[in-house]
């Protein structure tokens, strides 16, 4: 299938399915444990995603000082929780990991 169908197909289905949900907000009301639980789908979703990028880099896990992407990964929780700045954190940690990348 075309690439660039697949990313319009996904884009609709997820404008719908918000479109469905906040257009009647105000009609809708979700129970409190609901909307409670909806609040950590952002985290869990970011977290499936970076995971296996850094710890698994070539499909095996790899979480040694000799994989530079969990080398970018741990410079990033340290800055990030540190500094508390997303910039600042994106900044320092690429410039790691391609330090250490090119180092290699």
């Amino acid at each position: 299938m075309n690439i660039w169908l697949l990313i319009a197909l996904m884009a609709l289905a997820t404008f719908t399915i918000r479109y469905a949900l906040y257009a009647r907000a105000n009609a809708i009301s979700l129970p409190p444990k609901l909307e409670r639980a909806l609040k950590y789908s952002a985290p869990c979703v970011l977290t499936a995603i970076w995971v296996p990028a850094i710890l698994m880099p070539k499909g095996v896990l790899d979480p040694t000082l000799a994989n530079p992407y969990f080398i970018g990964g741990l410079v990033a929780i340290i800055i990030g929780l540190w500094k508390k700045n997303t910039l600042l954190t994106i900044a320092i940690s690429m410039t790691c990991f391609f330090t250490y990348k090119w180092l290699q």
